[in-house]
């Protein structure tokens, strides 16, 4: 009797295999994962706090105004070197607004768009005619303020 020493290998039957099943999920808004979390990189569009789906770049735009006019209109005038540090970061963020929105089709419909622009409308008016040093009456700053909320509401 002969001993046999080769190691007995099991080929598979290729033909019997079972291939893995890919099964497609339907991935909802929270568990999007990693792929999700990229896809948003690249979309130019972002679902705002109402619900609509807004360019990216406005939205962007329109939050950076609301939070420099409001840091403006809030901050003391009396501190004159801090009052132009933020006047004039609220009129460079209202600058590059206006120059990239002012009379898009893709957002001039909007409640944010007509809101920020009720507020910027209040703002030049009352400087055009009272002069751009004119301490803004409390009235005028409250309606801009409560214009920039409304508009905050919608993004």
């Amino acid at each position: 009797m002969a001993l046999n020493l080769a190691p007995k290998i099991s080929v598979p039957n290729i033909n019997s295999m079972e291939r893995p099943q890919t099964k497609l999920r339907a991935e909802s808004d929270e568990d999007q994962g990693v792929a999700g979390a990229i896809k948003s990189l690249f979309d130019p569009n972002e679902k705002t706090k109402s619900g609509k789906v807004l360019p990216k770049a406005y939205v962007k735009s329109a939050r950076e105004v609301v939070k420099t006019l409001r840091e403006s209109l809030k901050e003391d005038p009396k501190d004159v070197a801090k009052f132009r540090r933020t006047a004039d970061s609220a009129k460079e963020s209202i600058r590059d607004y206006l120059s990239n929105w002012r009379g898009q089709e893709k957002v001039a419909g909007e409640e944010s768009y007509m809101e920020l622009e009720k507020a910027i409308r209040a703002l030049a008016s009352f400087y055009s005619k009272a002069g751009p040093s004119a301490p803004l009456p409390e009235e005028i700053k409250n309606e801009i303020l409560n214009d920039l909320s409304t508009a905050e509401e919608f993004l």
